[in-house]
């Protein structure tokens, strides 16, 4: 049953049916409303147009109409379209009886898998035809699993439809459980589901599974296997008070019929263009509006209030454990790669392994269990009071946030309706942006020094594992980090390339030398000199020959403002205007003013007010290379 929480595994296996029974159809428009919802486009024969909406980790089915198209498109909704957009649907599938919908693509010589996953936090993935991860709209990395360049996108599963009778038997052998439970719960049926199949098997739905004989299984087995072939083939679609139905409940009673399912998901589902949420909005005046949007606030600042509290007092609780968890980690991560750490973690068997959830390496993190109410997130490099440190900060904001909320209410000073649209928010400052910095297409982080005092630092204090240390081959050259394995080590190389010595040369390529970690020193040979910033590689490593010196800098509006820089296959897909440079005749300074002339020029006027606090000077300027350029302009690319 569709709950407002999500749909299950068999609504998944219900609407992957109706959809499938479309086809042909071909991928049309792609847009992306915010982080987590995304409107497709299908084109079916005779002109036909289906529009599917997907909200990651609730739902995915056909809607009567999508909600406007963002005047700017993001950068995963362009990445996609760059990808798939025109590419003919070859088969809509599921994976087993998970809340995982696969839509097979065919471009050109190419196949892609789009991968929408609809359970716990969900996520969009975009594969090859070998399930090799391309791109995701969430990079992540899990205890057992990771969603990342590069990674194999994990498909073993089994559906409770191609069990044989001895299997479906062999998974009640034992169990504590009853016979509903087991069926709920070892099958991903959900418990109105496996109370309708103990009722069509004439069981009690009570009785423990370790008593249960062939004669009281079998009858379940073959109730099971009807109940599952009505999501493909006898579907009735019904909602009530609290789902929606692929075909009515024996134990509920239906409130109303639909043609198909996607039309009673459209009709369960609120969704900003449902005619309830418009009349709702008609009926409320707007200072009723604005209260209501006061009140919500102040709701969801308690509770952020008591969640900080309370993983703060879990912290102190589990004082041993989170001390461990930083220390192992902390010394890890200067032998070890966090990709690295990861994959250990995965296949350790110890008791502090076990307690990770997930690893971020982009910010040296790690999300722990600790068997409570709350996961937490600690930090590595950063002691137990810096951790509980950071969630007192929350408290404190959100405490001083309720306060002006309240303040405001009793004042009737209305807030919320200056701004008519909430669009996306600039840029949160990162560690790492006082360093020349990008993310390569798969996500991985890209820092080098700006001079030679940030050249030091970032050696002796940013560089562990198995990073790779790059380096121009010209005196003088940044030191460039990669933070991570990437599969597109050619942007990592190029962005080492452009921000040396070599760009002020007025060359048009350049050498670039690759080293592990451990093969960078700053012990001089006897006799020998190592200038502040610079530092000896020892051993062999790999040289990039001819790397072309280009950079693009480009307007990112998904999911936050900001202008970013690097090289140009990493920026411009994910940025809505660019600007390339190559080296050249105008300085610095000069050369900032023109890129930020011409992107202003390719913005319309109604646009360039939002994203007025980004666009300037010096956020141009901080990723322009040393040295001399002209600008060679790439044009606007598709809305």
């Amino acid at each position: 049953m569709a709950t407002i929480q999500g749909m299950s595994g068999a609504d998944v296996k219900a609407m992957t049916a109706e959809l499938a029974a479309l086809l042909p159809l071909w991928i049309g428009k792609i847009y992306q409303y915010d982080n987590s919802t995304l409107g497709f486009r299908l084109n079916g024969e005779e002109k036909a147009r289906h529009l599917l909406y997907v909200v990651k980790g609730v739902r995915a089915h056909l809607v009567s109409e999508l909600p406007p198209a963002p005047k700017n498109p993001s950068g995963y909704s362009m990445y996609l379209r760059k990808f798939i957009e025109g590419g003919k649907v070859l088969a809509i599938e599921q994976k087993a009886l998970e809340r995982v919908l696969i839509i097979s693509i065919g471009k050109g010589p190419s196949e892609y898998k789009l991968i929408i996953e609809l359970f716990d936090e969900g996520n969009l993935i975009l594969t090859d035809e070998n399930y090799k991860i391309v791109n995701a709209l969430a990079q992540r990395t899990f205890k057992d699993r990771a969603i990342v360049g590069g990674a194999l996108y994990s498909m073993d599963a089994i559906d409770p439809s191609d069990l044989t009778y001895d299997q479906f038997s062999e998974k009640f052998a034992d169990d504590e459980a009853d016979i509903v439970r087991a069926l709920a719960t070892k099958f991903q049926l959900g418990g109105i589901a496996a109370e309708d199949i103990c009722l069509m098997a004439g069981i009690s739905k009570s009785m423990p599974c370790k008593f249960a004989t062939e004669a009281q299984l079998r009858p379940v087995y073959e109730a099971m296997r009807t109940w599952l072939s009505r999501l493909t083939s006898g579907r009735d679609p019904v909602i009530d008070a609290k789902g929606a139905f692929p075909f009515p409940s024996l134990s509920r009673e239906p409130k109303e019929h639909y043609e198909t399912f996607s039309k009673a998901l459209e009709a369960f589902y609120p969704k900003s263009v449902s005619e309830k949420v418009i009349e709702h909005k008609i009926q409320l005046s707007k200072e009723q509006r604005i209260r209501k949007q006061q009140e919500a606030a102040l709701v969801s600042f308690d509770k952020k209030i008591a969640e900080a509290t309370e993983i703060s007092e879990i912290i102190y609780s589990h004082y041993g454990e989170v001390q461990e968890t930083i220390d192992v980690l902390s010394a890890a991560s200067q032998k070890m790669s966090w990709q690295d750490i990861a994959k250990v973690i995965k296949g350790s068997p110890m008791p502090a392994a076990k307690r990770i959830v997930s690893v971020s390496p982009k910010d040296a993190s790690v999300v722990i269990d600790l068997q409570e109410k709350h996961k937490v997130t600690i930090f590595v490099h950063e002691s137990l009071e810096a951790n509980v440190g950071r969630y007192f900060a929350v408290v404190k904001k959100f405490r001083a946030k309720k306060a002006g909320a309240i303040r405001a209410m009793e004042a009737g000073v209305v807030h919320t309706e200056k701004r008519k649209a909430s669009g996306p928010g600039r840029m949160k400052a990162k560690w790492y942006h006082r360093f020349r910095w990008m993310e390569t297409s798969d996500g991985v982080l890209v820092i080098g020094g700006r001079n030679a005092d940030q050249n030091e630092e970032l050696v002796k204090k940013y560089m562990e594992g198995r990073d790779i240390f790059l380096h121009a081959d010209v005196f003088g050259a940044s030191v460039v980090l990669v933070k991570g394995t990437t599969e597109h080590m050619d942007e990592a190389v190029q962005f080492a390339a452009s921000y040396s010595r070599s760009w002020a040369g007025g060359g048009a390529s350049a050498d670039v030398i690759a080293a592990s970690p451990s093969q960078v020193s700053k012990t001089p040979e006897s006799g020998e000199f190592v200038a502040h910033g610079s530092f000896i590689i020892r051993g062999e490593r790999t040289i990039y020959k001819d790397v072309p010196l280009e950079i693009a800098i480009g307007i990112r509006t998904e999911p936050v403002l900001a202008v970013i820089g690097g090289a140009p296959s990493a920026v411009e897909p994910i940025t809505t205007k660019s600007v390339r440079l190559v080296p050249g005749t105008y300085e610095g300074n000069d050369v900032a003013k023109k890129v930020l002339r011409k992107l202003r020029e390719e913005i319309p006027e109604n646009e360039q007010k939002a994203l007025k606090s980004i666009l300037n000077t010096e956020s141009v300027a901080a990723f322009v290379p040393p040295g001399g350029s002209d600008l060679k302009t790439t044009g606007e690319r598709g809305v």
